[in-house]
């Protein structure tokens, strides 16, 4: 017997599913208009040519009479072409000091392209810095040419020396001479006649004159290391001998036919560091004075050093090796004695300062300290008989702007009511009244300032979390603007079109009377009734803090992009992390990185996830760079229970790999703390992987060597663990060398997290 067709029956279904479908249409509303393409992020519009991004403004300086100040501008608009631009504050009339014709040296069809630029003090003549080279992490070796105003003449500086091989050029008080670094030696050019005379001459590979080597220009961010006198006569220098420190080699492998090797002297922490001594040279010429420092040259710091507003004394701040006590000294330039005027000490370690200025004609100098438990400003008499306090009270100074003698005020910025933002402000000199804000109340933000010489004017710039820069022109203290200079008016409306969930500020509490700062990025059609995979992003250590309300640009773009797609976006800044909380919040961390940071990470993970129910406790991702990828690392092994996905990028999983300087000063020296080293190290919770871990690095990093990758890499080979990683061939720390890199980073990161992370919402 024959089965009936099924048709007539499908075709009856049919029918009332669509009667159904009516109904429902009619009775349910409508559903909401898809989110138009131009509303949306992609990795294109992140890195492609037309990519969002923001402009600047200059850079600008202001001239020492206070009378203006100068930018760098193209002509017609073209930036490849650049003059020198007077401004005036008050009026806003612009006057072309050096134009492009005056900067292109005989014989040549094009001008000189700028990349810096400096005045001599009486403004005939303008050094220009050109042709550069990157050294690590700047452009800091290149070409130097005079331009004199009067005579009407371009010279190139160095004229028998290799090109782009001039370093820091500087020109003397009177402007009649300048003084560089070439192959490690200390020269000095006579402007009028073109002789040059070699101050130094045992430069070599390993021992450094005027320069640094690369730990200190990494940590302590000094790359010019001389300075002429105030009377022109001598030049205090800085001279290192790396002999003896351990050798790091890159590997490129794809330069040439045979691997390219890179040798780069580099102590890892508890090795021979380099020697380091200041020395004393007439300008003219002649035999070194070497100021007595004492000691053990290779066992300490001389991290900054300059004349003491005098031509006869400068001023050093001298560290010990562990950090933890630092001396100001000044040494004499005839004699090189030595005498220390000013100490300061700590259980953990002290602080380089950069706002040493001396007022009252040398009498006096400013100084930050956290001697009273914040970092405060104070004024210290010249032979540190006097410290008066100018800035009492439960708030950490960030940076001194400048000092107003003839009105006698103290302007800085600081943060003493949101450690999440910076504002400015002022205290009378004298020590006798209370902060003054001058930020508007009504401006969220952060805001940072280039104050004029007198105080009268700034350059201020303000951003918020999702507003991109604005940088005007300040009238103070009145804070009035004047004019904007940039207002980044086509970003802030692209990003302004752009789908946007809720963003928010808020602390977490995690026990004992800890609350972290935080922030959150929600999807566009964020649901509460739903559950959603969080990601946190991170840093944690104390060279970075990452809740700040400021805009992030290109990261806060691919979180922005995150969030579309269906995550919600954190961070946290756990203890430890440079936030202007006091020091017993910064120092918190001591010996114990990687130990504390990823506790107390794990813990506000704990107390989000108590705390709102739509986070998916089952898709808890973190990432980070750096620091923030070795934090990355320590968090997913752990606490493997609690993150699901990890990505990391460029890390440290072997803190004993690190340098001397960052690694001690945090950590202590290793013989001193073996087990801290240990358990701060993420390499050694190897066997505790359970998550899904994308390990990135460049083979070419010279910070964070891909050393600490391949060692984690047998770890986890040893424990039988899987993971995924990418190694970028030759790319430096920031993995931003070669066509196509960014884009290729971004896209990887974002497919990992959606293979091992899934976006978008469930159902509780």
């Amino acid at each position: 017997m024959k089965k009936k067709s099924p048709w007539p029956r499908a075709a009856a279904l049919l029918l009332l599913s669509l009667c159904l479908g009516a109904f429902a249409a009619c009775a349910a509303p409508a559903p909401a208009p898809a989110t138009p393409p131009s509303a949306l992020l992609t990795l294109d519009r992140l890195h492609g040519p037309n990519a969002l991004a923001g402009r600047s403004y200059g850079p600008a300086r202001w001239l020492a009479d206070g009378t203006g100040y100068t930018t760098l501008d193209g002509p017609l608009g073209e930036d490849a072409v650049r003059e020198v631009v007077r401004h005036d504050p008050a009026s806003g009339t612009r006057e072309v000091l050096v134009s492009a014709a005056q900067l292109t040296p005989a014989g040549a069809d094009r001008p000189l392209a700028i990349a810096d630029c400096a005045w001599s003090a009486d403004g005939r003549r303008l050094l220009v810095f050109t042709n550069t080279r990157r050294v690590w992490r700047v452009h800091s070796r290149g070409d130097y040419w005079v331009l004199d105003l009067d005579a009407g003449t371009l010279r190139r500086l160095g004229a028998g020396f290799p090109e782009a091989s001039l370093m820091f050029a500087k020109f003397s008080p009177d402007g009649t001479r300048v003084a560089y670094v070439q192959a490690n030696d200390i020269w000095v050019e006579d402007l009028a006649g073109g002789v040059v005379v070699r101050l130094t001459h045992d430069g070599s590979d390993t021992i450094i004159n005027g320069n640094f080597d690369w730990v200190y220009e990494e940590e302590f961010l000094i790359r010019d290391g001389f300075r002429w006198s105030p009377d022109g006569r001598r030049i205090a220098y800085w001279q290192l001998d790396a002999a003896g420190v351990g050798v790091f080699t890159l590997v490129d492998y794809t330069a040439a036919l045979y691997p390219k090797l890179t040798p780069i002297p580099y102590p890892k922490a508890g090795t021979t560091n380099s020697a380091c001594r200041i020395g004393i040279v007439e300008a003219a010429g002649g035999e070194t004075t070497w100021l007595a420092l004492g000691g053990d040259p290779r066992n300490e710091y001389v991290a900054r050093m300059d004349w003491a507003a005098s031509a006869d004394e400068v001023v050093l701040q001298h560290l010990n090796r562990a950090q933890n006590a630092l001396q100001v000294r000044l040494g004499n330039a005839v004699s090189g004695e030595v005498r220390t005027i000013l100490t300061e000490a700590s259980d953990t370690w002290v602080d380089v300062v950069d706002d040493l200025r001396w007022l009252e004609g040398g009498a006096r100098f400013l100084w930050l300290s956290e001697r009273d438990g914040w970092r405060h400003a104070y004024l210290v008499g010249r032979d540190g008989g006097e410290v008066r306090l100018l800035t009492p009270g439960p708030y950490d100074v960030e940076r001194i702007l400048g000092a107003d003698e003839e009105d006698g005020w103290l302007y800085f910025t600081a943060s003493p009511d949101d450690p999440t933002r910076r504002t400015l402000h002022r205290v009378p000199l004298d020590g006798s009244g209370s902060l003054e804000r001058l930020t508007p109340a009504d401006r969220p933000g952060t805001h940072s300032y280039k104050l004029s010489p007198d105080a009268d004017w700034a350059i201020h710039t303000r951003s918020a979390f999702d507003s991109p820069p604005v940088i005007d022109l300040v009238r103070l203290p009145g804070h009035e603007v004047v004019r904007t200079l940039e207002d980044n008016a086509a970003l802030a409306a692209a990003v302004g079109k752009l789908a946007r969930g809720e963003r928010e500020f808020f602390r977490v509490d995690i026990g004992g009377d800890v609350l972290l700062d935080a922030w959150s990025m929600k999807p566009p059609d964020f649901d509460p009734a739903r559950r959603y995979p969080v990601l946190f992003y991170v840093y944690g250590e104390p060279w970075g803090q990452t809740v700040l309300d400021e805009w992030d640009g290109g990261t806060y773009l691919w979180h922005l992009l995150l969030t579309q797609r269906g995550y919600v976006v954190m961070s946290v800044d756990n203890r430890g992390t440079p936030a202007p909380r006091g020091a017993e919040w910064r120092h918190s961390i001591y010996g114990r990185i990687g130990i504390l940071a990823s506790a107390d990470q794990a813990a506000a993970v704990r107390a989000i996830a108590a705390r709102w129910p739509w986070v998916d406790r089952d898709r808890i991702g973190i990432w980070g760079w750096s620091g923030g990828g070795t934090m990355t690392l320590n968090a997913l092994l752990r606490f493997p229970a609690l993150y699901r996905t990890g990505l990391a990028v460029a890390p440290v999983p072997n803190e004993r790999l690190y340098d001397t300087i960052y690694q001690e000063r945090y950590m202590g020296l290793p013989d001193a703390n073996p087990e801290g080293y240990r358990l701060g190290s993420p390499v050694t919770f190897a066997d505790r992987l359970a998550g899904n871990l994308l390990l990135v690095h460049g083979t070419g990093d010279d910070n964070c060597h891909y050393q600490g990758t391949e060692e984690l890499i047998d770890a986890f080979i040893a424990a039988g663990k899987r993971f995924t990683m990418m190694a970028y061939p030759n790319r430096s720390h920031g993995i931003q060398e070669g066509p196509g890199t960014r884009r290729h980073l971004y896209d990887l990161l974002t497919w990992y997290l959606e293979e091992n992370l899934p976006p978008g919402s469930r159902p509780r």
